[in-house]
């Protein structure tokens, strides 16, 4: 089980050969890595499943190999075409995951240069085309793991400032709390050669013109955004999980937010936010149980805003209306707005 979905293994993988699984999405979210949060989201599950085969089943067109092998209609895979009522269900290729093994707090990632493939790459490839308020980038910025030339810019960035050319950035994938690393170390860890990292980079920018192209025909602005990615058993790079929801993007329309970002703000004015951030600094691996704080549920009101706007774009982008929704998104993210000033 995981923070927001779950996985039925239907024949694991093997060494040398991949399996099969279920993906369900189910209605819970998560932020800031807490994993799942005390209430749940109504229809978030099949809006994002439905709104990732989208996405793969385009990316697909490219020539792009994704794990992707169809959304479950009456236990059988089907593309979205042929399915006729949402579905939380996707059926995957499933690939081997090697945990890197941590003592005193550093992780060692030997294991991966014993593989030839079929193993998921331990790393999140993030796309950043604007620097909205709250990026990681600013406090990166400020501590100096970042300077200004790596993004491309000259003097400091402010608030939603727009990035000339995207920046491709990565983070660990499997470690208690993911941090941001350079392109030698994430190339290090996964043991990938010059050649396999700049084909991962020119994915990640294919698939942010994609979905960049998508949501324009919404009035939407992808901000930001991060894919997955497994070699498969003849060691081609392939997309995992899911990509182009707003779980894993973040958008805008109109200046206000348009994503799983606004439970984020929400959030950040609460005190448990800040007793998260006292707990990370103080215990990286085990900040969670260092946390005297639990998070508390979502006014009834702004919960059933953020499944309309889940709903609504899921509706917007594949252009068929899979739920029925009382509201534009224009007047969906106008009432977010109210609880996240």
């Amino acid at each position: 089980m995981g923070s927001v979905k779950d996985l039925e293994v239907i024949q694991a993988p093997e060494k040398d050969s991949s399996g099969v699984g279920v993906f369900n999405f189910s209605d819970r979210y998560s932020v800031f890595d807490w994993g799942e949060m005390p209430d749940t989201i109504p229809h978030k599950g099949a809006a994002t499943a439905i709104l990732g085969a989208f996405f793969f089943e385009k990316i697909e067109k490219l020539g792009i190999e994704t794990h992707y092998m169809g959304l479950l209609e009456n236990n059988v895979p089907n593309k979205l075409k042929d399915i006729t009522t949402p579905s939380n269900l996707m059926m995957i290729d499933m690939v081997n995951v090697h945990q890197p093994v941590i003592k005193n707090d550093i992780y060692n990632y030997s294991v991966y240069k014993k593989l030839t493939g079929n193993f998921l790459i331990p790393l999140e490839i993030i796309y950043r085309n604007t620097l909205p308020a709250g990026s990681s980038v600013f406090k990166r910025l400020s501590r100096g793991e970042l300077k200004f030339s790596d993004l491309g810019l000259n003097s400091e960035p402010q608030p939603d400032t727009k990035l000339a050319v995207p920046f491709i950035d990565f983070s660990t994938k499997l470690e208690i709390t993911d941090r941001y690393i350079p392109q030698l170390e994430a190339q290090e860890i996964s043991d990938m050669d010059n050649f396999e990292i700049d084909i991962l980079a020119d994915i990640a920018l294919k698939i942010n013109e994609i979905i960049s192209s998508e949501y324009s025909k919404i009035n939407a602005v992808n901000l930001d955004g991060k894919i997955e990615t497994a070699f498969n058993t003849k060691r081609k790079i392939m997309l995992v999980d899911v990509l182009g929801t707003l779980d894993e993007c973040r958008f805008e329309l109109n200046g206000l937010h348009l994503s799983k970002e606004v439970a984020r703000i929400y959030y950040r004015n609460s005190d448990w936010y800040h007793e998260t951030e006292r707990a990370k600094e103080k215990d990286r691996q085990n900040w969670k149980k260092e946390c005297k704080l639990q998070p508390e549920p979502l006014p009834a009101r702004f919960r059933d805003l953020l499944s309309f706007m889940y709903c609504k774009v899921t509706n917007e982008i594949t252009e068929k209306q899979w739920f029925d929704v009382p509201m534009t998104l224009n007047e969906i993210t106008k009432e977010i707005k109210t609880y996240i000033k």
